[in-house]
């Protein structure tokens, strides 16, 4: 009963659809887990890069960017210095930006300084609160500028863009608000040549006076860009442990499937081999049971059949 055509179940139609979607599955899971090993190797690159930048020596602005370049990989986030004059009829907030705890929303405020070549740089000088009131149409209370020439030192950076942050730009904000840092977008503000990039601002000398903005902070091990870095290795190894689970999974149901079906099959058809049943002699055919009635008619047929029989052998000696 349990032959060869046991498993002819896996010739259904729901079978044969559940084991074409494992075939499936198990190479498109293999495909994603190398996709995220490679960004796990990208990311391992970016941070190596970073993690250069950030220990190399203190090079001038001028040197690593100028109008209109943009920031080479392997100088984002190293250290730079610029001298000159900040430009505070031209500064800007960008909106939507996050503490240096992450926990509350505000802006980044956005101060040029002209430098003494007469070409200028953006200085991202840190982050602000938003008003308590008015939302994000009503500009920010903004802390006191530093006068006169001052060296700044601070960390250099590429210009934000949609496709680098995903902030995507919004039209109609209020004068002097900005979703993007960008020195290309606000070279027509200015009439200095901008340099591509701008600076996270990490020290003012002399110092500056009053409050001020809070500075951005330096990444953190293993983030690219100061943010939330995925961990691409574990959902590398994720997706691969999927590909094994497949087959197990596909087995697992195989096996419960027939053992399943051998139940049922063992209760709709009982053991054909019965012991004998009651009353039954031993080759199984039943056994004959007398009453006294029929004991006592048998006992008086035989007695007839004997006189009858020794009434003939009379009959016989008389005729000799």
């Amino acid at each position: 009963m349990y032959g060869r055509w046991v498993y002819r179940f896996l010739l259904s139609r729901q079978w044969v659809i559940l084991t074409l979607i494992g075939l499936i599955l198990m190479p498109v899971m293999v495909e994603l887990g190398v996709w995220q090993m490679h960004r796990h190797e990208q990311e391992d690159a970016n941070n190596a890069l970073i993690r250069q930048s950030l220990a190399a020596p203190a090079a001038p602005v001028e040197k690593l960017t100028a109008p209109g370049a943009r920031v080479a990989s392997h100088d984002n986030f190293r250290t730079v210095t610029a001298t000159g004059r900040y430009d505070t009829a031209h500064q800007v907030v960008v909106r939507h930006r996050t503490s240096s705890d992450d926990s509350t929303i505000g802006y980044y405020l956005i101060t040029p300084l002209v430098m003494t070549d007469g070409r200028a740089v953006l200085v991202n000088r840190g982050w602000i609160p938003a008003p308590q009131t008015g939302g994000d149409a009503q500009f920010p209370a903004l802390p006191p500028t530093p006068s006169g020439q001052v060296s700044i030192t601070g960390r250099v950076r590429p210009d934000e863009t949609t496709a680098s942050t995903g902030i995507v730009e919004r039209p109609g904000l209020p004068p002097h608000m900005i979703m993007l840092i960008n020195s290309g977008k606000l070279t027509k503000e200015l009439s200095e040549p901008v340099l591509g990039g701008y600076i996270e601002l990490t020290n003012t000398s002399p110092k500056s006076v009053g409050s001020q903005p809070q500075p951005v902070p330096a990444p953190a091990p293993g983030q690219s860009n100061g943010g939330y870095n995925p961990p691409h290795l574990a959902y590398a190894w994720q997706w691969w442990l999927f590909v094994a689970m497949v087959p197990a999974g596909w087995v697992i149901l195989v096996r419960r499937e027939l053992k399943d079906r051998r139940a049922q099959q063992a209760k709709a058809q009982p053991g054909q081999r019965q012991g004998p049943a009651p009353g039954s002699g031993e080759d199984g055919a039943p056994d004959t049971v007398q009453s006294d009635g029929d004991t006592s008619r048998c006992r008086g047929a035989v007695s007839v059949a004997a006189d009858a029989s020794a009434a003939e052998q009379g009959s016989s000696g008389v005729a000799e």
